[in-house]
């Protein structure tokens, strides 16, 4: 698979109503440059005002997922998100004329079939992936909904959906690497059940919605004044309920409602930016709880970018060297785990250890596969930040640092011989009757290795 970004080759145009406003929508994907994205144009309002597809706008998930950023607004984008996302488009500026999507057949069979009429074209830059290194969820336990990512290679989606209901009954579907998305997903509508329906009626919130573009499951029996009701709503004569689904619909498939989710997770997840290398398990999920998924792994990648705050410069003089150190903490060989200060002020400091072979530890850890114990990363870090708190008294000698509590300890890579640790620690607030609460990050180059929250105690020797 090409590593590169794409965009299509030509534009693309859709014409339909919206699902909620039922307002005649006319929408047309371009072509754009790499690296643009995929952003939605608003060409009915005065200049023109856009907003990039991402999760940072999204602004409601109760009917659909909608974006918004000024006046640019544009709601139920996650099928057109989905269809162009999961098919290799990763540029486009997308044209509408209204701030709904068109809902076609409540599906993104359409999308699909026309990115591959027009097929892509391969740009210069490459494709940006978000890469899992450890579990992400997102959960609501009252509503049993639940999201987890996995570290993975490659990027795959699970779904489990279980409504209580005797029509769906537990269903799963799924999509993993070489799955033909056109075919598999893309033809799978919404779905909703009758007694949801009633209420977006009488509040007249589904405008454009009708039965050729949505599954209406039925639970419980329908009287006959009921159906002619109904029939009047949708302007659909004869309608009937047949095998639980109404106007004697038939499935595209059997697992059509949870192979829908699973188009929506897709969408989604798009307004990541980024394409994922993971896996996703998801069980009853939703816009709300999928965008809110999105915006944790967001997090998590602004956690995962953050850097060295101080560089590094083996030729500079430090503000303490080994021997001054060992005059200030009373740890010594094999357990004083600092080599040298390059960075102190009263608010943070930056130190540094050289991990070698010749460290006692490997000995034991591991002897064919020698890998430093997180536990002596995390107390190198609170070396270095006992620093910073014997910093803040006279005659620091007559003092000691003892740990209080430890917080919020995350691993993100492998400590081994030949790696030189930076330790950086700031104060998360002014150190008050001789306790300190220091924010904690051990560096390997610019990789972030260890990350924690420490408080200590500042108490006198005896």
């Amino acid at each position: 698979m090409s590593c590169k970004q794409k965009t299509l080759k030509s534009p693309i145009s859709f014409s339909g109503r919206g699902l909620h406003t039922g307002l005649n929508v006319t929408m047309t994907v371009n072509p754009a440059p790499a690296g643009t994205g995929i952003i939605f144009r608003r060409t009915d309002l005065e200049g023109a005002p856009t907003v990039p597809a991402l999760c940072d706008f999204v602004t409601d998930t109760s009917r659909g997922t909608t974006i918004e950023k000024g006046e640019a607004k544009v709601s139920t984008i996650e099928h057109i998100m989905g269809s162009l996302w999961s098919l290799g488009v990763d540029n486009a500026i997308i044209d509408i004329d209204a701030p709904e999507t068109p809902i076609m057949d409540g599906s993104g069979r359409e999308y699909a079939a026309a990115v591959l009429a027009a097929g892509l074209e391969e740009q210069d830059e490459d494709i940006k992936y978000y890469q899992v290194t450890e579990k992400i969820s997102y959960s609501i336990p009252e509503k049993g909904v639940e999201i987890s990512l996995f570290p993975d290679e490659e990027f795959g989606v699970t779904v489990h959906v279980d409504y209580g209901s005797k029509v769906l009954g537990n269903q799963y579907a799924t999509f993993v690497p070489g799955d033909d998305f056109a075919e598999k997903i893309a033809p799978c509508r919404t779905f909703v059940f009758l007694h949801e329906l009633e209420p977006l009626l009488n509040l007249n919130l589904i405008k454009g919605g009708d039965l050729d573009n949505a599954i209406v499951v039925v639970e419980k029996p329908v009287s006959e004044s009921e159906l002619q009701r109904l029939s009047k709503i949708f302007d659909k004569k004869d309608i009937e309920i047949t095998g639980g689904y109404l106007n004697n619909l038939e499935l595209r498939f059997t697992n059509e409602p949870a192979r829908h989710k699973l188009l929506d997770i897709l969408g989604d997840f798009a307004l990541l930016g980024m394409r994922i290398k993971g896996q996703v398990m998801a069980t009853r999920p939703g816009h709300f709880a999928n965008t809110e998924t999105i915006k944790l792994v967001k997090k998590n990648m602004r956690k995962e970018g953050v850097k060295p705050r101080h560089a590094y410069d083996v030729n500079a003089t430090p503000v303490y060297d080994i021997n001054q150190i060992r005059g200030m903490l009373p740890h010594r060989p094999p357990f004083l785990l600092v080599d040298k200060i390059i960075y102190l002020d009263q608010q943070s400091v930056a130190g540094i250890k050289n991990v070698t072979m010749n460290e006692p530890f490997f000995v034991g850890h591991f002897p064919e596969e020698p890998v430093m114990p997180g536990v002596l990363i995390v107390e190198a870090m609170a070396q270095c930040g006992g620093i910073l708190a014997l910093s803040s008294v006279e005659d620091p000698k007559q003092y000691s640092t003892y740990f209080m509590k430890i917080d919020g300890v995350k691993f993100k890579r492998k400590v081994v011989p030949g790696d030189t640790l930076q330790f950086e620690l700031s104060l998360m607030e002014p150190i008050r009757r001789g306790v300190v609460l220091m924010e904690a990050k051990a560096f390997v180059g610019k990789q972030l290795a260890v990350e924690a929250v420490l408080m200590a105690q500042i108490a006198k020797n005896r």
